[in-house]
């Protein structure tokens, strides 16, 4: 079968043919290889990876690099800002389920204001205020790990079949 575009009211199918099976793979491979990088770095670092939020940043950059949230100024804006919201209410209201759910939404707002919409940076808040995690996360794992996932993604994109991520690196 051939990939078509959904329509309004038409229903999704299931498509398969080899040139989306290879992008897959290929994408698939990257996101492991990103992922294996990401372990390395939360054992170096002391933060397990369940506490580092790039799972899913890595999967819109590699599978989506398109996407204006894929972009650069997005996937290290969105993580910091949304970061520096969750540290800022945490260090106002100290550790508390709604500080947390607060803390997403205002993450949000931030993020739409600024530019920087990047959907998985959102459970930054959520993970730093229910973890009651230190200032020095924002450099450690966050903007390292955005810098490094940038880098990656752009070695990844540069060297396989989809060269000319970023369309744009501000």
């Amino acid at each position: 079968m051939s990939q078509e575009r959904i329509g309004k009211g038409e229903e999704a199918r299931l498509h398969f043919d080899w040139p989306t099976l290879v992008a897959g793979m290929i994408a698939g491979l990257g996101a492991a290889i990103a992922i294996g990088i990401m372990e390395w770095f939360s054992v170096a670092m002391h933060f397990p990876l369940a506490v580092i939020p790039f799972a899913t940043s890595i999967v819109l950059v590699i599978g989506s690099p398109d996407a204006e949230p894929a972009q650069p100024r997005a996937l290290i804006g969105g993580h910091l800002i949304s970061t520096l919201v969750g540290l800022s209410l945490l260090k106002l209201t100290g550790p508390s389920a709604w500080a947390a759910a607060a803390g997403v939404g205002l993450a949000v707002l931030a993020m739409y204001l600024t530019g920087t919409f990047h959907p998985p940076a959102g459970i930054n808040p959520l993970l730093v205020i229910s973890n009651n995690l230190p200032w020095s996360f924002l450099f450690a794992p966050v903007f390292l790990g955005t810098l490094m996932l940038a880098g990656f993604a752009f070695l990844w994109h540069s060297r396989g079949r989809r060269p000319g991520w970023p369309q744009r690196w501000l």
